[in-house]
């Protein structure tokens, strides 16, 4: 029973954050082309004109957060058989700060830091968490091995985002960086029920 709600949380989560986020971008004020290439997805979160469902991408946020931290708290923390420390903080810090990024929005000047936080503790945080993960477990099979690749995929299109702030197409980095943590989440899911 566990197994089942921790699996379908993990799954419901991740694919609600992908069709929040594609919605919202959908409504974007700009070409759905544009929207992912040129705008963050913290820009979908801001409330004003420029993205009316903000509510929708904001939730998606707090609730990936809320699912990570169920989820491994709940049943994924017992096939983690070393780490558990470094599993448990790396938990609370990417899911606190998805969350954090999700309540706090990045286009008020007074709470930028803030939000900005939110996203480092999210990204850097949920990579390394992955990275952790992955040999923490029992077992080295492909489920461990996708999710180290996703880790390493992640913190290198991350590092290449930090010191390409500049650029127009910064947030395709940006994305990918957050998507590896959605993929992961999902392919947990499915780990989780099938186990």
């Amino acid at each position: 029973m566990r197994n089942k709600v921790a699996g379908i949380a993990f799954i419901i989560g991740s694919l609600f954050y992908v069709i929040a986020e594609a919605i919202s971008a959908a409504f974007f004020n700009a070409s759905l082309f544009n929207t992912y290439v040129f705008h963050t997805i913290s820009e979908l979160g801001i409330p004003n004109g420029n993205s009316p469902l903000f509510w929708l991408m904001n939730s998606a946020f707090i609730l990936i957060g809320l699912v990570l931290i169920f989820g491994n708290f709940y049943r994924f923390k017992d096939y983690i058989v070393k780490n558990k420390v470094l599993f448990y903080i790396f938990t609370l810090v990417t899911g606190i700060g998805v969350i954090i990024v999700g309540l706090v929005h990045g286009g008020n000047p007074f709470t930028l830091g803030y939000h900005m936080l939110g996203a480092m503790m999210a990204i850097l945080g949920g990579n390394i968490l992955l990275i952790i993960v992955s040999r923490s477990m029992q077992e080295f099979g492909i489920y461990q091995k996708l999710t180290l690749i996703l880790g390493l995929f992640g913190l290198m299109v991350f590092w290449i985002m930090f010191f390409n702030m500049e650029l127009g197409y910064m947030p395709v980095f940006e994305r990918l960086s957050v998507y590896t943590m959605i993929i992961w989440s999902f392919l947990t899911g499915v780990y989780i029920l099938g186990n």
